[in-house]
C-alpha cells in the first residue's frame, strides 16, 4: 500500500550510493529537501548531480540507499511519484516538426492530464512563438518549452538539471525569471548546476557536491559565513602608509603593485577604515568592497576552482 507523509519534506535521501563497476558516482549522501524551497545542487561536471537526478525520478536504480519524494519511496512508490514531479533533462529534446503548442499537448496527452496550455505558453513567455516549430526555436526558447513541458501535470516537485547550459547571459537570465515564477508559486524546485552565480541568484539552500560526495550543505549565506574569504576592501593606487594605518585597527593589510589589500572581520565595521585612513590622510583612487562568494566557499572546500563553462 502506498504510504503519503505529512512533512515539510518534499525530499528525503539517506546513504544514497550509485556504482558503475569500479567508478562511484553518488558515494553515499543523505540530505533533505524542503517543501516549496530552491534547492541547488552545486558541482562540476562528473560530480554526480545529474546521477542523483535521475535516481530520484526513477530512470537509474541505486545500489545501495534510499530515498522518498513526496513521502513516495522511490523502489516501491514511482508510479505515485511520477504523477506528482516534473523533469526537465540536460539538453531537452523533442520533435522537431511540432510546434511549441503542439508539443505541449502531446506531453500533455501522456500525462492523461488536461492542463491550460495556452496558459503554460504565456507563463514560459513563448505566446509569440507557439506556432514555430520546435527545430526553429533557439536553445533559451528550447529550454522555456521544456519547463513548459515539465509543468503539464502541475507538479508539486520540479526537478530541473542544468536548465541553462550553454545558453547566452540573455537568455539564462530569462530561464532564472521562469524557475524564479515557479518558486513565487510554490512548487518545489530541485536544481542542478555548475554556475556559481546562478547558484547565489536562485537557491534557498545549496548542496555542493563533489567526487560523488556532499561536502557541505545550508542556506547560501551560512554557508559563506562559514567557509567563505572575510570581505576584502580594495585600495586602488593607494598609499603604502595605508598598511601601517589599517594594522593600528588588528586588520592585515597587504600592498602589491599600489593596490592595498584589507580583510575584514566582524569586529571593524567597514565605516571604521575610512575613518582611520581619513584621519591619517591616506590617498587613494578608487575603494572596492569584494564580498565573499560561493566561489570562495567552492574553492575552500575542494581545493579546485569550478569552471564557469563546464558542463554536468
Amino acid at each position: 500500500m502506498v504510504k503519503t507523509l505529512s512533512s515539510d519534506l518534499a525530499i528525503s535521501v539517506e546513504n544514497l550510493t550509485k556504482r558503475y563497476g569500479d567508478l562511484t558516482a553518488v558515494n553515499g549522501i543523505s540530505f533533505n529537501v524542503k517543501r516549496g524551497e530552491i534547492f541547488a545542487f552545486l558541482g562540476p561536471n562528473g560530480a554526480g548531480k545529474t546521477t542523483t537526478v535521475e535516481i530520484l525520478v526513477g530512470l537509474r536504480k541505486p545500489t545501495s540507499g534510499g530515498a522518498t519524494v513526496l513521502g513516495f519511496d522511490i523502489a516501491k512508490d514511482l508510479k505515485e511519484i511520477k504523477k506528482r514531479i516534473g523533469v526537465l533533462p540536460q539538453s531537452f529534446n523533442t520533435y522537431d516538426r511540432l510546434t511549441v503548442k503542439e508539443n505541449i499537448e502531446y506531453f500533455a496527452g501522456m500525462f492523461d492530464s488536461r492542463p491550460d496550455v495556452d496558459g503554460l505558453i504565456k507563463l514560459v513567455d513563448l505566446e509569440d512563438k507557439k506556432k514555430e516549430q520546435f527545430r526553429n526555436l533557439s536553445g533559451g526558447l528550447k529550454q522555456r518549452l521544456g519547463i513548459a513541458v515539465a509543468l503539464v501535470n502541475d507538479p508539486e516537485v520540479v526537478f530541473l538539471d542544468e536548465p541553462t547550459s550553454g545558453l547566452d547571459p540573455k537568455a539564462r537570465h530569462g530561464v532564472w525569471r521562469l524557475i524564479e515564477d515557479l518558486h513565487a508559486k510554490g512548487k518545489t524546485v530541485f536544481l542542478t548546476t555548475h554556475y556559481m552565480e546562478e547558484a547565489e541568484a536562485l537557491a534557498d539552500r545549496v548542496g555542493i557536491i563533489h567526487n560523488g560526495k556532499i561536502v557541505a550543505l545550508d542556506e547560501k549565506d551560512r554557508l559563506i559565513a562559514a567557509h567563505g574569504k572575510k570581505n576584502m576592501l580594495v585600495l586602488r593606487k593607494a598609499d603604502q602608509k595605508a598598511v601601517s594605518v589599517i594594522g593600528k585597527l588588528g586588520l592585515k593589510a597587504n600592498y602589491d603593485e599600489g593596490d592595498v589589500t584589507i580583510n575584514l572581520n566582524d569586529g571593524v565595521a567597514v565605516s571604521d577604515v575610512m575613518q582611520a585612513l581619513s584621519a591619517a590622510r591616506v590617498s587613494y583612487s578608487e575603494l572596492q568592497l569584494k564580498r565573499s562568494s560561493l566561489e570562495d566557499v567552492f574553492l575552500n572546500l575542494t581545493g579546485e576552482e569550478l569552471g564557469k563553462e563546464e558542463t554536468a
